[in-house]
């Protein structure tokens, strides 16, 4: 069966409701265990029956923004999404309390009452209304950013379509692009700024009703954070501040140099090399071909997870009008499907995302057998399946970027070093906001750009005034819609780094230790599975500056003025 032939129609939620009520009140009413451990499994069913309808309508409301019907259907399950909440809640407390919980653990784990016990924290039937608008806007943030028309170059481009011009070869092209992709925010910037300002506002309120100091904490709970605090986070920061931004300011400097500039701006800095950036050497079709030749290769399991994706046509991977930005992966139970999302742009992202968001796809394909709350592991753990396969497909990468292929490994290690200042900027930045949700607009802005010259010292905006004043996060999707995820992303940076040196020293010890970790699912906490994989621990002090060693040293033995 073909992506397009996944039937949707409507959820009768009152019907819905009715199941769940059922299976829920055998749960903690002095039944056996048999009885009740029936009944959580119906439970599973009736979410992933209702979970598959959702996804299937957020996939292709992402696809075509301006498709009618599904707009209507994501308005729905926006409105109606947060009254099954109540549902979920209902079925932890009742798991929680239940008798017979200890069988219960046994079963299913005690991993799932411990995640348990903090999303129940994390909802009341009181904030049903404040969650609702928190889904309303992030729809309208999504759509406000797919709405842009850039005029540029006698074309008219999305956001997503504008990237190869601020990599251009021309310093002037840079530059006009740069202004131009700035122009559509600046034009935008009320709505920005009033949209983020309503959910600061209405996630404030949340975190106030359910008993929080503020939001913060309740953003690591509801990312079911269990083994470490907003002050491990602070450590690692603080890590990131010592060890990498001095790397990554020589980085830009080596850069500045290769391309001939004395005082390079914000926009040189997409640009890596004076001959142009690598690039794959073909379109859409033939890099997918490539790609099933590499995972056709790499291994039996990796084989068959993209063999399956192709004959389902279950990847999305051309950037067209009215289409979502960004990329994503997800995954419909109902089918045992991944999803794979993506806008090409025939920059070396493309080639990104056949292995970042196919990590992704590959690890919930090989964890799909487990329960429902075990499929996926907690966001920082799932990036580093994503991360880690970029690296893993090194031996093939010859064979998208030919000529390139050298260029791409120096500017694919450079680049994932240079990204960590930016994650934790983000990160702190949501501290800083949420800390003090009265801050003005213009506070915020003023916020960003202070963090910006801490962590990225080297970023100078020229003569973007509208930059400079603080507004580049308005294009970060994770700020608005998953707020307090993008710290995730550096974290996994740090251990899939540990998988490039793994692999650098043997290439199927690292494969098997992949597999495994891919294997675990979300069955174990982050440092957990760090634990299981015998990854290092990136909150402890020490472990950044250790891991970068091998790094700056194959960096430093690569002549990047010859690329």
């Amino acid at each position: 069966m073909k992506f397009t032939d996944f039937k949707y129609e409507r959820p009768n939620l009152e019907q819905i409701q009715k199941e769940l009520e059922e299976q829920i009140a055998i749960i903690g009413a002095g039944q056996d265990l048999a009885s009740e451990i029936k009944a959580v499994y119906k439970v599973f069913a009736i979410n992933d029956k209702v979970g598959t309808l959702g996804t299937l309508v957020s996939i292709r409301n992402s696809v075509d923004t301006t498709d009618v019907f599904y707009e209507k259907e994501q308005d729905f399950f926006d409105e109606q999404g947060p009254h099954l909440r109540q549902y979920e809640q209902l079925f932890l407390e009742k798991l929680l309390a239940s008798p017979n919980r200890k069988g219960l653990e046994k079963e299913f784990g005690s991993l799932m009452f411990l995640r348990g016990e903090l999303a129940k924290k994390t909802f009341k039937p009181e904030i049903i209304g404040d969650l609702q608008l928190e889904n309303k806007l992030s729809t309208e943030y999504g759509k406000l950013v797919a709405s842009a028309k850039i005029e540029f170059q006698g074309g008219i481009y999305n956001l997503s379509q504008m990237a190869p011009f601020l990599q251009d070869k021309n310093r002037e092209v840079r530059h006009q692009a740069q202004l131009a992709v700035s122009k559509f925010f600046a034009d935008n910037e009320k709505q920005f700024d009033r949209i983020y300002d309503d959910m600061v506002k209405v996630r404030s309120t949340i975190a106030k009703k359910l008993g929080y100091e503020n939001f913060v904490q309740l953003g690591y709970d509801r990312f079911g954070r269990t083994d470490y605090s907003a002050k491990d986070v602070k450590t690692y920061r603080d890590q990131i501040y010592s060890d990498i931004v001095p790397l990554v300011t020589e980085l830009t400097d080596r850069k500045a140099k290769r391309l001939g500039i004395e005082n390079p701006k914000s926009y040189d800095l997409a640009l890596s090399f004076l001959s142009g950036n690598p690039t794959p050497k073909g379109d859409r079709q033939w890099q997918v071909e490539r790609a099933k030749k590499m995972y056709d290769e790499m291994s039996p399991e990796t084989s068959e997870f993209f063999n399956f994706m192709l004959n389902h046509e279950l990847l999305d991977l051309d950037s067209k009008p009215g289409k979502q930005g960004g990329g994503y992966c997800t995954y419909l139970p109902e089918y045992r499907s991944p999803f794979i999302f993506a806008n090409f742009n025939g920059t070396s992202h493309d080639v990104d995302v056949l292995t970042h968001e196919a990590g992704h796809a590959f690890q919930v394909y090989q964890s799909r057998d487990l329960l429902p709350d075990y499929r996926w592991p907690t966001m920082e753990a799932a990036e580093i399946h994503s991360m880690s396969m970029e690296f893993l497909a090194w031996p093939w990468i010859d064979q998208f970027f030919l000529e390139d292929t050298n260029k791409y490994k120096f500017n694919h290690l450079a680049g994932a070093v240079s990204f960590l200042p930016y994650g934790v900027l983000v990160d702190e930045f949501q501290h800083g906001i949420y800390e003090k949700p009265e801050l003005t607009p213009d506070e915020r802005k003023t916020l960003w750009r202070t963090l910006e010259r801490k962590y990225m010292p080297f970023k100078d905006y020229g003569d973007d005034a509208f930059m400079e004043k603080g507004t580049y996060w308005f294009r970060q999707g994770h700020i608005f819609g998953s707020p307090f995820y993008y710290i995730d992303y550096t974290l996994a940076q740090v251990c899939a780094f540990q998988y490039w040196i793994k692999h650098q020293a043997n290439r199927k010890e690292a494969l098997e230790s992949y597999l495994s970790l891919c294997r675990l699912g979300g069955s174990k906490s982050f440092l957990g599975l760090l634990e299981s994989a015998n990854l290092k621990n990136p909150f402890k002090k020490g472990t950044v500056k250790e891991i970068v060693k091998p790094i700056r040293a194959y960096l430093d033995s690569v002549d990047d003025s010859k690329l």
